[in-house]
């Protein structure tokens, strides 16, 4: 399957979510995404590119992956929960089509423990583990593609 036949299928399966995410009875946020704040996310997480993994590192001395989600919304001016479960947990709302910005929610384990900032052209910047540095992924690599979990914007006017 060609690259963007991998991303054509990452897209429908996080739509695919949307429909399962949405709560009966609640209603879904609309509200159309801000692309400069998504930018700025986006930059803000770049620039920490080869920045130390350090559990429950939410700080330019060391990130692990919320960390690195909450530090660069904050940049942007959003506040966001601390952990991973509860970033996911702050809406049920899947995005329809990813955008520069979005965070990605991984399952590892049975459980939604990991998430990364979606760069754009099928790349997303997370603080992967012990021993590594924030870095770039690909959202068609298997080991991400299989367990991607949901996605959320946050970055919404």
């Amino acid at each position: 399957m060609s690259r963007n036949g991998l991303f054509a299928t990452l897209v429908a399966f996080a739509c695919t979510l949307a429909g399962c995410a949405t709560q009966p009875g609640s209603r879904p946020d609309t509200t159309p995404a801000d692309s400069g704040k998504g930018e700025l996310i986006a930059r803000a997480a770049l620039d920490l590119l080869g920045t130390p993994y350090r559990y429950g590192g939410n700080s330019p001395g060391g990130f692990d992956c919320s960390g690195l989600v909450q530090y660069a919304h904050a940049q942007a001016g959003i506040t966001l929960p601390r952990t991973t479960r509860t970033q996911f947990a702050l809406t049920r709302f899947d995005p329809p089509g990813l955008q520069v910005g979005d965070v990605l929610f991984f399952r590892i384990d049975g459980r939604i423990s990991h998430n990364g900032i979606y760069l754009g052209d099928g790349r997303f910047v997370h603080a992967p583990s012990s021993g590594k540095k924030v870095s770039i992924s690909r959202t068609d690599n298997p080991y991400f593609r299989d367990r991607l979990a949901g996605v959320r914007r946050f970055h919404r006017r």
